[in-house]
This record gives C-alpha cells, structure tokens and sequence, in this order.
C-alpha cells in the first residue's frame, strides 16, 4: 500500500495510505452494482405505470437523474465516499489531507467520462499505476486522492512501542502513570495524529506536564511521543 505524506497548518506531518489498485476496482463494481439495480427498478416503476410514450420518456429521465449524478451526490453529501468506497474504507480527499469542495468533487466527476466511460476504465487503471499517489486523471485535474481508512494492526496498536536496543530515556517522571492511563494517552496521540488534530496534542502535552511536572522545551507532537516511549522502556524493564 503506497503512502504519501502531508503536513497540517501546525506542521504535523501524516502519512496517508491511498488506495491500492485493486480496492478501487472493487468499489467500482459495487458501485456499478448499485446503479444497475437502481436503474432497474426504475423501468420496472416505469413498466407498472400506465403512462403514454411522451410521458414515459420524461419520467424515465427525471429518474435516471440519481443513477447519472450518482458519484458526485455521493461523494458530495457523504464526506467523500460512495457505496462502494463505504464498504471498502475509500474516501476521496485533497492532497493536503482536508475535506474536497463541491467544485474538487465536480471537476473528478466530468472527467469520468476520460478515465472510465470513454476508455472502459483503461484510462483510470493507467494513470494510477503511472501517476501514484492514487490519482486517476479527475484526481489530478481535482487535486484529490482515494485514500484507505483501514488501518494494519501492529506492535504501535498497542501499548507497546518498538524502542531501539541503545534507546535512553529522558523523563523518569513517566512512572506515575498507570497502564490504562498510558494507553488512554497512547490512543488520544494515535488518534489526533492520524486525524490531524494538533489541539488534542497539545491538550495531552499540557496535562501530563501538569501530573508530572516535567519541563522540556520539545514540541507537544515530540514530547507526548517520548513520553509514550520512556513510559514502555521503564515498564518493560521492571
């Protein structure tokens, strides 16, 4: 799973995964699947009707709407994701990791008509192998990436962190803590990193100054950091 990093107006530098080849191509069966069943059940309303032939043509086309506009009121109205994006953890975000406007949405939108229709999707398996980062043509164009939100479960998973054998630690004072406030801690760090969220950082830096009356001029995303990793080396030693 290839990442790319971005870094947040707070100078948080995240690695994102964007979505493999394969995940894409899932989604868009799924997809696919959807408006097919959609698409449908409208001629089957469409057939129970007792409507003239004018009247079923501009019944039909008011209904087709949905199916034709279907990713971009999906991705527009539902943070970036799809039926099928839902179901295999995609999301559709800007390269700086933030939220895609209507316009980003739009532009990826018009130009599935390159990547997919035109080209049966030739044109959008291409441009991800060639390009990276996840982009098919309209994500270039937009700006935007497909990123996976699962997450590989590993050591950092837990509370345990993989210290190098000449590690030394800085603050002693990590002690007072207990394991389940640690992990509490760990959780809160992983999370806002992950997410970006540089208040819940300095909110977890400040309060463990405060319990442990440490002073230290590191940055609260590399103080919290070391503090997590003193607290695994002094209990694993124990």
């Amino acid at each position: 799973m290839e990442q790319f990093q971005i870094e947040t107006a707070q100078n948080i530098t995240i690695n994102q995964n964007t979505s493999n080849l394969g995940e894409r191509m899932l989604a868009y069966i799924i997809d696919s699947f959807v408006i097919v069943v959609y698409t449908i059940l409208v001629f089957i309303l469409l057939a129970s009707l007792d409507l003239d032939f004018e009247d079923q043509w501009a019944f039909y086309l008011i209904c087709s709407l949905p199916a034709f506009l279907y990713y971009l009121l999906f991705e527009t109205f539902s943070n970036g994701k799809t039926v099928g994006k839902g179901i295999m953890s995609l999301r559709v975000v800007k390269l700086d990791g933030s939220k895609p406007s209507f316009a980003n949405y739009f532009i990826r939108w018009v130009l599935r008509i390159i990547d997919v229709s035109l080209t049966s999707g030739g044109g959008a398996v291409l441009t991800i192998l060639i390009r990276g980062k996840g982009q098919r043509i309209g994500d270039i164009a937009a700006g935007t990436t497909v990123i996976s939100e699962k997450r590989k479960v590993s050591l950092r998973d837990t509370l345990l962190r993989e210290l190098p054998e000449d590690y030394q630690p800085r603050f002693p004072q990590v002690t007072v803590f207990k394991d389940n406030e640690m992990q509490t801690i760990k959780e809160l760090y992983d999370k806002a990193k992950w997410n970006g969220d540089h208040n819940v950082i300095v909110s977890l830096d400040k309060r463990i100054k405060e319990v442990t009356e440490i002073q230290t001029n590191l940055r609260p995303l590399e103080f919290v950091d070391v503090v997590i990793k003193d607290y695994n080396y002094y209990t694993q030693k124990m």
